[in-house]
């Protein structure tokens, strides 16, 4: 699972986590029954506070997202809905849209942007595996 957290964000560490798992089970990455890793385990693997991450566990349940069944764990919630095409598609719009105005204030050419996003992409994918 790849989570990352930015300690100098305006956005709360915990909204930051938040957001980032409930994107991935809305968007099918993490699927149904996916086991999450312990409050423990995720609070040391991305360094912040157990109670932190313990906060963004609770504000899945609540809407739904992930489910704790005490000794087994927490996992993704079979019942939860997963965004629609139109909705992906918006919020890839927004994302690329964001990256753009970062590429065009940096003054980066497109070449540039496109080589450091692939790069980003690959680092992603190896820490995945």
């Amino acid at each position: 699972m790849i989570l990352s957290v930015d300690p100098g964000s305006a956005v709360p560490v915990y909204e930051q986590v938040r957001a980032q798992l409930a994107t991935m089970i809305n968007g099918g990455t993490l699927a149904a029954g996916t086991a999450l890793p312990t409050i423990r385990q995720l609070a040391n693997d991305l360094g912040i506070a157990k109670g932190t991450v313990s906060k963004v566990y609770e504000a899945l349940i609540r809407d739904g997202l992930i489910v704790s069944d005490g000794r087994r764990g927490t996992s993704v919630a079979a019942s939860r809905s997963l965004l629609s095409e139109a909705q992906r598609r918006a919020r890839l719009h927004d994302a690329a849209q964001q990256y753009a105005i970062v590429v065009t204030q940096l003054a980066v050419s497109g070449a540039g942007a496109v080589r450091a996003l692939e790069q980003q992409l690959i680092q992603l994918a190896q820490d995945a595996s």
